[in-house]
């Protein structure tokens, strides 16, 4: 299996790193750095960018903000930085960090450095090498849901966390501020925008009890044992954890679920392998959920509407961004469609009522 771990690859165009002041930097702050800099790119992700620092025999994993965002608030690496350095002891899956700089005269913005977590990432088609058969798929769809329980459970006063977040009132805010973001970004009229946030802001459901939330919960953020790819060994992409409502947390994880049994459409936009034979349903899920924890998730489908909602607004600011000529990613000038499917999977998880 050590030739499916994830690697890095090949820079993208206008991502590239300034190794004459990253490498004296190394140096000077990481014991054991030593020979030229190296550095690859981590091919997959929309947000943060992650690349493979190699010096001598030292590897160190580097993350930053994407190019020309300007949503800072969406890309704190100050704050990313302090939730791992807190949460690593008590949750080890997240990822062990090293270092933050603050100073951009490195590499024109924030960064962290950190340990990297070696392992598989599932994408949205396993290679045949794999095997995910039905049972590792259903042991797997387990892991995913039981893992996800198990953060929600962790007591984040004693983490040190206590103060990430403002729980009272979390839901409500997070709905009008994804609605805010969207307009704030729009590049073209979806018919389902207005439908979707005037029900979401009239519905809102009583908030569940707090708990530390990851907020972009999902197969292709996890690393995988390579010798039994049912264990989760990683969790990665912490830039939006918060102390907030964790039926936030699962409806984000149904979001980019989708079952064997969905629509030819939503199928476009499935992100991993959910609906490979054997896999949970989105229901399963949220029962497998609710029997973990003893939390009363009879009102899921307002968290999945509003979940869709928030993955097509996060897929648009990512497109603004493109459109505007701040990133040169090609990979961006699809994601309209995208974007739609998301939206009009929100209205019907609004007109159903299902998951």
């Amino acid at each position: 299996m050590s030739n499916l771990i994830d690697r890095a690859d090949s820079v993208r165009t206008g991502e590239e790193l300034p190794l004459t002041t990253l490498a004296p930097y190394l140096l000077a702050h990481i014991p054991g750095s030593r020979g030229p800099l190296t550095v690859r790119q981590f091919p997959s992700g929309h947000s943060n960018l992650t690349y493979m620092l190699t010096m001598g025999h030292r590897e160190i994993i580097l993350r930053r903000p994407p190019f020309g965002s300007k949503v800072k608030t969406a890309h704190d690496m100050g704050r990313e930085y302090r939730v791992l350095s807190k949460l690593h002891e008590a949750y080890r899956e997240a990822p062990h960090v090293l270092l933050y700089c603050e100073d951009e005269a490195v590499l024109g913005a924030p960064f962290y450095l950190m340990d990297p977590v070696r392992g598989i990432i599932l994408r949205k088609d396993p290679l045949a090498e794999l095997k995910f058969t039905a049972e590792i798929a259903k042991r797997l769809s387990e892991s995913f849901v039981d893992n996800l329980a198990r953060l929600h459970s962790l007591d984040y006063q004693a983490v040190g966390l206590g103060d990430l977040g403002k729980p009272q009132g979390y839901l409500d805010r997070q709905v009008r501020g994804w609605i805010e973001r969207y307009h704030a970004s729009e590049t073209h009229q979806l018919p389902q925008i207005e439908r979707v946030s005037e029900w979401l802001r009239k519905h809102l459901p009583a908030s569940s009890e707090a708990a530390l939330i990851h907020n972009d919960y999902k197969y292709d953020n996890m690393v995988l044992d390579p010798a039994d790819i049912t264990r989760i060994v990683g969790v990665l992409d912490w830039e939006m954890s918060t102390i907030g409502d964790p039926l936030t947390d699962l409806g984000t994880a149904l979001a980019y679920w989708v079952d064997a049994d969905d629509s030819e459409e939503l199928q476009r936009v499935r992100w991993s392998p959910s609906s490979y034979p054997g896999s949970f349903t989105r229901a399963q899920l949220v029962a497998r959920y609710a029997q973990a924890t003893g939390r009363d998730v009879s009102s899921m489908p307002y968290y999945l509407a509003f979940a869709r909602f928030k993955v097509g607004v996060i897929l648009q600011q990512i497109y603004y961004r493109y459109q505007m000529g701040l990133t040169r990613d090609e990979r961006f000038a699809l994601l309209p469609e995208k974007i739609r499917i998301l939206m009009q999977a929100a209205l019907q998880a609004v007109e159903t009522g299902n998951l």
